[in-house]
């Protein structure tokens, strides 16, 4: 028994060998490389969003600026009374005046000036200038820019070729740009405007504007919008890197239950053929042994008796192994049924009564409701018979064995029997449900794998707590009938 013992488990070696040759980890791959997509696509997302909202709010305050810019020309213009309904931007050049002798100068100087306050007054206004078409700088809010011709600008250019306000955004002064002459210079952010005034057939362009602002509220604003756009994606993308990895763990949980699932089968159709074979070549060798010495039992009443007696025990017990044997391993096709649980344990426990007796030990079993579980009422018993018997041999000495019903919740019942016996050490206790592990002395090593299988035939589960020399604890889960 011993070599089929070493054979199965060489067996069941061999098939958990075979099936982890494949080191694919599916949740750590897909963490590494979901966390590296959801990142890369919530950071473009985050950059695209607050590409446009930075473009779109720039673009927004600029077109704002140049229809303030020009109602204010046009107002300005109409409140002053000079002929020939002359625009702002003839009028803001003091070297034109002499080309327009029917202008009265001080309507003209009115006009202007009331513009040009308007002008140096917006709101968060940092610097403004005003171009005449040969980019001649011929007003500024800093004097020292006045009567200097800008060269090198490419927006003030584009804005006179295109006849269209020119916005951009700059978040440092670039003192290479001669026109970028702060006298107080911006925080963070500023936004440069060019806005063209044309003459009155509206075809030309007799001035441009440039205004220069660093609107704080905007950009407090911005700031807050790009904030909650960062946390928005960063939250985003968590939840679905949370989501899926959730997921994809069910998953593999899953996938790594099924496995050992196969393993397991695999395992006990490799151990169920392997142990039938033997079995049933060890049955009829161990009955003619049986019968020879019963046979020899008559004609001997001398010394050898008692050896007779001890092949025919120890005939005995291997036919029992064989039982045991064969019985672990067959198939559990039975279909589940209502069981009463409190009426199984008290059909286990007097069929352990005298058992229990002899071994001196003290009995606590007193259920406070009978529930119905699902179950087979062979298999049951057969659990229950199996679990009683290791208590009791656990303690040959005495003790006390406890038999509790513990309401899990609508759905699960559990039972829990405890023993004050010998104990498993750690070891031991890590190994119980393996096949033919055992701590008795001639024991198989079947029962709690046995009781395992039949658990979880049925939904239920089984888990036990050991400690050397303090007791055992198993605790049976049942599904309840509702």
């Amino acid at each position: 028994m011993n070599i089929l013992t070493t054979s199965l488990q060489q067996e069941e070696g061999d098939i958990r060998l075979s099936s982890r040759k494949q080191p694919f980890n599916l949740l750590r791959w897909f963490s590494l490389i979901s966390m590296a997509v959801i990142g890369t696509v919530a950071v473009a997302l985050g950059a695209v969003s607050t590409r446009f909202v930075l473009t779109e709010s720039v673009q927004r305050d600029a077109l704002l600026t140049s229809q303030f810019i020009q109602a204010i020309a046009s107002a300005e213009v109409r409140h002053v009374s000079i002929p020939n309904v002359r625009t702002m931007g003839e009028l803001l050049d003091p070297r034109q005046d002499k080309n327009f002798p029917e202008v009265d100068p001080l309507a003209r100087a009115s006009a202007r000036g009331e513009f040009l306050d308007h002008i140096e007054h917006l709101p968060d206004v940092i610097l403004a200038n005003i171009y005449a078409p040969d980019r001649m700088v011929i007003w500024s809010t800093n004097p020292a820019l006045m009567g200097t011709t800008i060269d090198t600008d490419d927006d003030l250019d584009q804005a006179f070729s295109s006849k269209t306000p020119v916005s951009a955004s700059y978040h440092d002064v670039d003192h290479a740009r001669m026109e970028q002459k702060f006298i107080t210079p911006p925080d963070y952010i500023f936004i440069e405007n060019y806005i063209p005034l044309f003459d009155a057939d509206g075809d030309t362009v007799t001035a441009m504007v440039e205004i220069y602002k660093e609107p704080k509220d905007l950009i407090d604003r911005m700031e807050r919008g790009l904030a909650l756009i960062w946390l928005a994606t960063a939250l985003g993308g968590g939840l679905i890197y949370l989501g899926l990895y959730w997921i994809v763990r069910r998953a593999a949980n899953l996938l790594a239950a099924q496995q050992q699932q196969l393993i397991t089968n695999e395992t006990y159709v490799a151990l169920g053929e392997m142990s039938s074979a033997v079995a049933h070549s060890l049955r009829n060798p161990l009955a003619t042994i049986r019968s020879s010495a019963e046979l020899a039992l008559e004609f001997d009443s001398g010394p050898a008796r008692k050896n007779i007696n001890d092949i025919i025990g120890q005939v005995d017990r291997m036919s029992k192994w064989v039982r045991e044997l064969l019985q672990s391993l067959r198939p559990l096709n039975d279909e589940a049924e209502p069981v009463n649980l409190v009426a199984a344990l008290h059909d286990s426990l007097m069929a352990f009564e005298l058992q229990i007796a002899r071994a001196n030990v003290h009995l606590v079993f007193a259920p406070l409701e009978t529930p119905m579980v699902v179950s087979q009422q062979m298999q049951l018993t057969q659990i229950l018979n199996s679990l009683l018997a290791n208590a009791v041999e656990a303690m040959d000495r005495g003790g006390t064995l406890s038999i509790t019903l513990e309401p899990v919740d609508a759905r699960m019942v559990c039972v829990v029997i405890s023993d004050t016996g010998k104990g498993m050490s750690e070891e031991q206790r890590s190994l119980a449900f393996r096949p033919f592990f055992t701590t008795k002395q001639g024991g198989l090593g079947v029962g709690l794998v046995l009781v395992k299988r039949i658990m979880e035939r049925f939904g239920g589960s089984v888990t036990l707590g050991s400690r050397e020399g303090q007791g055992t604890t198993v605790r049976l889960s049942f599904k309840r009938i509702p």
